[in-house]
């Protein structure tokens, strides 16, 4: 068995024994599952992807797709620990300092740093350029105002990789945006906590600045005006996760249903044998094999180092649109035993709908493919 093999069947079995039989319990109570949080970090998945020289596992973008498949086929929220992280760990691999590299890439492959992702605010979401917070420089240190809005990991995030405007008057806006590393101190507020539909059990919060005082040397790159660039590059990271997500929540939702259609009976037999029962099983398993090779290209091009913006929305568009489908589907197939809390099914529906509104909206996604199809077959 091969190390890729060998890593996929723990996490397999990490799901099976320990994720599946409580999930629902921290889910329904909105409880953060510390427990499984710390066997997370006793498995080394907060290093997945840092490399080895700061003692990370080094797995490429593949592998950690099915690794977000098989938590999500357990529960959904426990990839949202992972994906910030993990978006920041990539940052810093290839736009920080080596400086900031050797400060925050060990402790994070320990799991002693934690990393969220501070970008959206309360007034601009898809529109990134329109952000508010500023980070003024001031000798050695940069003062930094504004407010953050549904931050995964708030409370338990130590550093957040902090997206603000350095030059609030520059054209093209762009320019004037710089990305920090940030870590929790005094002028850092972390506020209340949203309450969710759905992606339940980790903290999504509002997080404040306050006269919050970073060291210049907390700029990533030690450049201002190119980190909404460096910002966006963790993205694709983080699209492929989502992506991902949206595969394994859906292929919860196919197992749970596809056994249930052949437990039971209505008319002298299993429901599996009737021909409406089929057609929705035939549809649902297409669409997310469908839905996984396409993360699969995405991730494929991110380990070959290229430039998978295009791909990366088309997998996170198409894998969450069928991701809803196929949850309302299992719902279907489950009848009224569906809608209730006693079966898993209702949570997978309710969880589908971050993937589309999560790191960016699908809306978002058909401009970025349509941009780069029109670049790609440009006459």
């Amino acid at each position: 068995m091969d190390v890729t093999a060998q890593i996929l069947d723990t996490v397999r079995r990490f799901v099976d024994r320990e994720v599946i039989p409580v999930a629902s319990r921290y889910e329904h109570a909105d409880e953060y599952p510390h427990p499984l949080v710390d066997r997370m970090k006793e498995l080394g998945l907060f290093g997945a992807t840092i490399s080895p020289d700061y003692g990370g596992l080094g797995l490429d973008y593949s592998t950690y797709a099915m690794i977000v498949e098989e938590l999500c086929r357990g529960w959904m929220s426990l990839s949202g620990v992972l994906n910030t992280h993990l978006m920041f760990a990539y940052v810093l691999s290839h736009h920080g300092t080596q400086a900031q590299r050797e400060r925050y890439l060990p402790a994070m492959a320990r799991g002693e740093h934690r990393a969220g992702f501070c970008l959206t605010e309360p007034h601009a979401g898809s529109d990134t350029q329109a952000i508010k917070t500023t980070a003024v420089r001031q000798g050695d240190h940069y003062v930094v105002n504004g407010s953050k809005m549904f931050i995964t990991n708030a409370q338990t995030a130590t550093v957040f990789s902090l997206v603000a405007k350095t030059d609030p008057k520059a054209e093209p806006r762009h320019r004037g945006i710089s990305l920090f590393a940030a870590e929790k101190g005094p002028g850092l507020v972390v506020g209340r906590h949203m309450e969710k539909l759905g992606y339940r059990g980790i903290e999504t919060c509002e997080v404040n600045f306050e006269e919050y005082r970073l060291p210049a040397d907390a700029l990533i790159g030690g450049e201002e005006g190119i980190g909404l660039k460096q910002a966006l590059s963790g993205l694709e990271v983080g699209r492929i996760n989502i992506a991902a997500r949206a595969v394994g929540v859906a292929r919860a939702a196919f197992e749970d249903a596809i056994r249930y259609s052949q437990e039971r009976s209505t008319f002298g037999k299993a429901i599996c044998e009737h021909q409406a029962i089929q057609l929705k099983l035939a549809e649902m398993g297409t669409k997310i094999e469908a839905a996984r090779l396409l993360v699969r290209q995405a991730a494929n091009m991110k380990d070959r180092g290229e430039r998978c913006d295009l791909e990366a929305g088309m997998a996170k568009l198409f894998a969450s649109e069928m991701c809803q489908e196929v949850t309302l589907e299992a719902m279907r197939i489950l009848g009224g035993y569906g809608y209730v809390k006693e079966f898993r099914v209702e949570r997978y529906y309710r969880d589908a709908p971050l993937m589309i509104i999560g790191e960016g909206t699908n809306e978002i996604q058909r401009l970025v493919i349509a941009r780069g199809l029109l670049q790609r077959y440009k006459i």
